[in-house]
């Protein structure tokens, strides 16, 4: 043994010997092919086909909706009794015009006079109502006239003002100075609203500014004498409401 390992002895089966090589390397390729080629042929012969198409994963499609119901059976008719059905009948009309064309040309029959009054249309009714309704009821009555439409309203008093201007003055009162006012010696205005009526007369007066009670009553008693034209709109006569103002001073009594 130890001569094999310190090389003494000489070795049968050496490298430098071929036959050894060759031995050795047909020994490998059966080795070699028995533990790699053998189970890799019986694992290729056992793998599964390919796919022939890529399958994709989709969910299942949803059931497709129930029918609809068949509709309900049509409902039967009902019975009319033949007594009911009744054709339509028009009564004849001897001055209507013809539908269908006649067989033949009758000549023409004379017709009698009419006995209308003057002014009434043909084929109306004996003793009827000039303007009346042709076919009316004989011995009717003609209907009364209509009403006479009222009378307009009467019209409230316009304000003097904007595109309304007063009437032409026709008689002007000035106001007298009282005594008491004079020795006094009151002086100032007095503002007044006068109501003129439609035949332009002065029917109210009210006091709207004054500074003494004493100068009241004279510019109400001199207003109240004032006459107006008549204010006319839409020839209508028409009251109307105007302001006066009057002024007192002690010039004035002197």
């Amino acid at each position: 043994m130890f001569d094999l390992i310190t090389g003494s002895q000489e070795r049968p089966l050496r490298e430098r010997s071929v036959g050894s090589k060759l031995v050795s390397i047909v020994v490998h390729g059966v080795v070699v092919t028995l533990v790699v080629v053998v189970p890799l042929l019986r694992v290729t012969n056992t793998l599964p086909p390919m796919p022939e198409s890529i399958m994709a994963f989709v969910a299942a499609a949803p059931p497709p909706p129930p029918p609809p119901p068949p509709p309900p059976p049509p409902a039967a008719p009902k019975s009319v009794p033949a007594a009911a059905v009744r054709p339509a009948t028009t009564p004849a009309n001897p001055q209507a015009a013809p539908i269908a064309a006649p067989s033949e040309i009758a000549p023409e029959v004379n017709r009698p006079a009419s006995t209308a009054a003057e002014g009434g249309v043909e084929g109306g009714v004996e003793g009827g109502v000039a303007g009346g309704i042709v076919g009316g009821l004989p011995g009717s009555v003609a209907p009364p006239p209509p009403p006479p439409p009222p009378p307009p309203a009467p019209r409230g008093p316009v304000r003097i003002g904007g595109q309304i201007t007063a009437p032409a003055l026709l008689k002007r009162v000035e106001p007298e100075y009282p005594e008491i006012a004079a020795v006094a010696q009151l002086t100032g205005i007095v503002i007044l609203e006068a109501t003129v009526g439609a035949d332009g007369c002065v029917n109210s007066v009210r006091v709207l500014r004054s500074r003494h009670p004493f100068l009241d009553k004279a510019a109400t008693d001199a207003l109240k004498q004032w006459q107006y034209r008549p204010l006319v709109l839409n020839d209508i006569p028409t009251p109307f409401v105007l302001t006066v103002t009057f002024n007192f001073s002690v010039a004035q009594k002197r």
